[in-house]
């Protein structure tokens, strides 16, 4: 069986230990020859090093690890780039969060004024420069891409990278739908067959049924009606500080909108605007909730394994993120052509919807990349709100491109979380010098 070499580009994230034990857990499926760790913050990358390579030695024979931030010898002859990168860290992401709240519009990582706009804007060059070293260095590899805001990076290597290997995947659906198989009583989410479409964090699901066929929507819709997504017991920790509890909840709020489908939770943040703003701390975001829950436990086990020498008793786990991106790359290189959500231009697959929008559906994968299964047409209510918000996506990108002031603003103007032209104005101001250090200068 051939063995893969796979760089990790972002190697000091706090998902890194995940996806190494991903890749150790599935050795057999999809062997490695050689894993790479590159980043720039060598501090960070380090420290996740350090208590890898304990775990590597107890589980992988002769695996050959390395540590760079040279790009030459991260990406020379790899076959995977699994891409994670944050530019600007938490501290900007705080940013991205804050300065739409002192407005009262949302403030979140992903979504409105901060996480879609701002984040899209410093992440457009930096996976840009990916895919340049990757195609200096290993032409052939494929680029499997994490870094947010997948929906405005995948609409810029569309239009600036239209022939390379990168596939913009999330893994949002996916801890989804491991909560509908708690939901359900089954063993994985792999048990149920899935409809879905939308663009990224902003989808539906539109049939759910397990391997016989039975339909399975009844049932769900039922329990999500009354309790939202939370199931009878925890799934996963990723996913389960205090913000994405009550996130979970609010799902029963947002299948009122469409009782015909079921829907992706970041949904609320287009549908339930004021309710998110009135439940949010301008002074204590997500970004901070991280900072203090998912940042100190990783590299607080970091230290711990370090200094014991072991791996034994540790509370370091794998996680939807990890193992989904160890699946894609498992399809593509044994051709598995196993079904997955993944964000492709949609070229006709949902037939009423602009072919050049970069959608989120499920593919076929294989050692081709994927092959997008036809959605057919969508109705009025979902085509209209993900038109409004592709538009948002696109004019991102043109602003990056062209350098203009003017369509930032009509990005921010159109999108569905910000009230007016003037708050609009006032929020885009504020993103432009907290964003001095990353953004182009705008004309």
């Amino acid at each position: 069986m051939k063995k893969n070499t796979v760089v990790i580009v972002g190697a000091g994230s706090t998902h890194t230990p995940g996806i190494i034990q991903s890749l150790l857990q599935k050795k057999e499926e999809f062997p490695l020859k050689k894993l790479i760790l590159f980043d720039i913050d060598e501090e960070r990358m380090n420290m996740v090093k350090s208590i890898m390579t304990q775990f590597i030695e107890e589980a992988y024979e002769n695996l050959e690890v390395i540590s760079t931030s040279d790009y030459k010898e991260a990406f020379t002859d790899v076959d995977f780039v699994f891409a994670q990168i944050r530019q600007g860290g938490l501290k900007m992401r705080s940013c991205d969060e804050k300065i739409p709240l002192k407005y009262g519009v949302v403030g979140q990582e992903t979504c409105g004024p901060g996480g879609s706009i701002s984040y899209g804007i410093r992440s457009i060059p930096a996976v840009i420069e990916i895919i340049r070293q990757a195609k200096k260095y290993s032409p052939n590899c494929w680029i499997l891409n994490y870094s947010n805001p997948a929906a405005i990076v995948a609409e810029a290597t569309r239009i600036l990278r239209p022939n390379s290997k990168i596939l913009n995947i999330c893994d949002m659906p996916i801890g989804t739908e491991t909560r509908m198989a708690k939901i359900l009583g089954l063993k994985s989410r792999k048990d149920m067959i899935v409809k879905y479409y939308g663009l990224n964090h902003f989808g539906w699901w539109t049939d759910v049924r397990d391997k016989e066929g039975n339909d399975l929507m009844p049932r769900l819709k039922a329990y999500v009606g009354e309790h939202g997504y939370l199931p009878p017991e925890v799934v996963d920790h990723q996913h389960m500080d205090p913000s994405w509890i009550e996130t979970h909840k609010k799902a029963k709020d947002i299948l009122a909108t469409d009782p015909t489908t079921l829907p992706n939770t970041y949904l609320k943040y287009y549908l339930f605007q004021d309710y998110v703003v009135e439940h949010s701390d301008p002074n204590y975001t997500r970004a901070n909730e991280v900072m203090d829950g998912r940042e100190k436990h990783v590299f607080t086990e970091c230290r711990r394994i370090a200094e014991k020498g072991s791996s034994e008793g540790t509370t370091l786990t794998t996680d939807n993120h990890s193992i989904f991106i160890v699946d894609l790359a498992t399809a593509i290189a044994f051709n598995t052509k196993e079904r997955m959500l993944l964000i492709v231009e949609n070229n006709g697959a949902i037939k009423n919807f602009d072919p050049t929008a970069m959608v989120e559906i499920p593919c076929l994968v294989g050692s081709n990349g994927p092959e997008p299964l036809l959605v057919g047409e969508i109705p009025q209510f979902q085509k209209g709100l993900m038109e409004q918000q592709v538009s948002v996506e696109k004019l991102v990108v043109q602003a990056w491109i062209e350098k203009s002031y003017h369509k930032l603003w009509q990005a921010l103007m159109l999108s569905k979380t910000v009230p007016s032209a003037t708050v609009a104005k006032a929020i885009l101001d504020d993103l432009l010098e907290a964003n001095k250090e990353y953004w182009p200068e705008l004309k």
